[in-house]
């Protein structure tokens, strides 16, 4: 196996690793071993017990890795660029010293916003990707996770974008607050998902008192785990399309992340007139990637 250049995504909570050459991923690889489970001087020898094994003798092997690895709290910094900008540039990589003589290790800055405040890192090399993989993109680009992000793209720059806590938000509340009691187990309602989002946008100050409706109708009305998960998503997802409505209202808007989560807020939009494309986000992560690599060696 010939491994021209290794990709890493690199997140709080995971490591994903992909040997590439020419005809494209050869080899992959994953681990737990996130940002958030290490300390400064164990980011390199987690990410050999994972690459190692393609590393060639008396070869530099180039690696590049976009996420939470560059941020303060990571391997070493990698500063926010400003917007508006490009999602990627190729010359802000940030390199970083390694002991292991095979391995030259470059990071991906995140992009800034000033007012309103707002931070990104890792969803930049994923919208790179995503207009990599839709040549000549104008609109919005919808990315959603524990911390979604819309993105106002045009003539190829990121010009605003916007943070919400819904993911982690959905977590709390179902894990950790009084609405977990009726949410055990698996499944999903799709009509009780339809409810929330319409009961979300049409009266978002409610929002609170819709939330503890769940927890009263699984109470008094027997209210099924699975309506109760799926009603809980599409009131917070609903409260999220809400307050983004100036980006998606009258945009072409790409969804990108994985395929269960991008499906909901697609059939959210569905509902609202907008019929979005869908990206995979690890597509959209080696895409973004490739693109940076390419214009390094260009």
């Amino acid at each position: 196996m010939t491994v021209e250049w290794i990709a890493v995504d690199w997140g709080t909570t995971n490591l994903r690793a992909f040997a590439m050459a020419r005809e494209g991923v050869v080899a992959q690889a994953s681990s737990e071993d996130g940002m958030g489970r290490l300390d400064r001087d164990g980011f390199e020898p987690a990410l050999l017990r994972l690459i190692g094994p393609w590393l060639p003798e008396g070869r530099v092997t180039e690696v590049i890795a976009c996420g939470m690895v560059g941020s303060r709290q990571g391997w070493h910094e990698a500063p926010y660029r400003a917007v508006p900008c490009t999602p990627l540039d190729s010359g802000s990589l940030v390199t970083v010293p390694t002991r292991d003589t095979r391995i030259r290790v470059r990071l991906v800055p995140g992009l800034k916003q000033g007012s309103p405040a707002d931070v990104m890192r890792g969803e930049e090399t994923q919208i790179a990707g995503a207009l990599a993989l839709l040549p000549g993109f104008d609109g919005v680009v919808c990315l959603p996770g524990t911390h979604s992000k819309w993105a106002h793209l045009s003539a190829g720059e990121v010009v605003s974008f916007q943070t919400f806590m819904t993911g982690e938000m959905f977590a709390l509340l179902s894990q950790a607050s009084v609405l977990r009691h009726g949410m055990q187990g698996e499944g999903w309602d799709d009509a009780a998902f339809d409810a929330g989002v319409s009961d979300a946008l049409a009266r978002p100050e409610r929002i609170g008192a819709k939330l503890f409706g769940i927890r009263a109708e699984g109470l008094i009305a027997g209210l099924a785990p699975t309506s109760a998960r799926a009603r809980l998503s599409g009131l917070l997802i609903g409260m999220e399309l809400a307050a983004a409505r100036p980006y998606w209202l009258g945009q072409a808007v790409v969804i990108v992340g994985s395929e269960g989560i991008s499906a909901s807020y697609a059939r959210a939009l569905k509902g609202l007139g907008v019929e979005a494309r869908l990206v995979k986000g690890g597509d959209a992560v080696l895409a973004g990637l490739g693109v940076t690599r390419a214009r390094v060696n260009a």
